[in-house]
């Protein structure tokens, strides 16, 4: 296991969060980078990454590998598909898990990558594409000491605040489901009282800059509340920042996991319901501030109501 203050540093997958995580890594580190998009590759190796053509390729000299890829399936091809990353990585190599995958998930791929001889780190991150490329991210973490301070070099590079949750991979991915829950919960709400405004003739660009500073504004009214408005106007769709299917995996972690403890969750039930609505209206690639109309439609002209 390497101790070396800049460790070799692979990054397999460059979505909306792996690309500004790897960025900044690149910054600081020897970083090699994998996606199955080639251009976003060229993108990283333009800025001083090196491309790999492979997850296996990718880990073959890494002291640390980082996994930011989306859900569960695409964590267990990278690793242990038909060029996955297991295939290379050396014993003594530390995983990072920044995904959102739920604790069995976590737990079990610990468990196949320590017949491996590889640590687990479990670190899911919160925050956005734009404080992940300025470190400002908060990521949890569920690992054992030695794994942990193995992972330091990067965690410290990407995380503002970092918060051992646990000694077990699991860990932090059940403090990030409460975390899902809460914003998950949050962005529902924010789109019913928009679409409630819209329903009164209320402006929704005064209701959101009038109610974000006070008791009833949350950080997700804040900050999905303009690009909700911005779906009733004219011009593109707002940029996709965080897309909606992205919350109907994670709603779907939070209530399974929640059943399995015998804990209700009415609320975060509901919002799940929501979110996969506005899936089977076509709007899972999209930002997920566009669930608001599915509670307030645009109209065919586009005006506010």
């Amino acid at each position: 296991m390497s101790t070396h203050p800049r460790p070799h540093t692979t990054v397999l997958g460059l979505g909306a969060m792996g690309l500004p995580m790897a960025r900044r890594l690149t910054t600081q580190l020897p970083v090699t980078v994998y996606d199955i998009a080639p251009d976003r590759r060229a993108t990283l190796t333009a800025e001083g990454a090196h491309e790999a053509t492979s997850p296996a390729e990718a880990a073959h000299d890494a002291d640390i590998v980082v996994l930011a890829v989306r859900d569960q399936p695409q964590l267990q091809d990278a690793l242990f598909g038909e060029t996955g990353a297991a295939q290379t990585l050396r014993p003594g190599t530390v995983v990072i898990l920044t995904s959102t995958i739920g604790p069995e998930a976590a737990r079990t791929t610990a468990t196949r990558l320590a017949d491996h001889g590889v640590l687990t780190v479990d670190a899911p991150v919160s925050g956005g594409p734009l404080r992940a490329g300025n470190g400002d991210l908060l990521i949890v973490v569920g690992a054992e000491d030695v794994a942990l301070k193995a992972a330091r070099p990067v965690l410290d590079l990407l995380a503002s605040t970092l918060t051992v949750v646990g000694p077990r991979p699991g860990d932090g991915q059940a403090m990030k489901a409460v975390n899902q829950l809460l914003a998950g919960v949050h962005i529902a709400a924010a789109a019913e009282a928009i679409a409630l405004a819209r329903g009164l003739g209320l402006d929704p660009a005064t209701v959101v800059e009038s109610l974000k500073h006070g008791a009833a504004g949350s950080f997700m009214f804040a900050d999905r509340g303009p690009r909700m408005v911005e779906t009733y106007e004219d011009g593109p769709d707002p940029e996709v920042k965080s897309r909606l299917d992205i919350f109907v995996k994670d709603m779907g972690i939070v209530t399974g996991i929640a059943k399995n403890a015998h804990v209700p969750v009415p609320l975060a039930a509901a919002a799940e319901q929501l979110y996969l609505l506005g899936e089977g209206a076509g709007l899972g690639a999209r930002d997920d501030s566009s669930v608001v109309t599915v509670l307030s439609p645009k109209s065919p002209e586009g005006e506010g109501r």
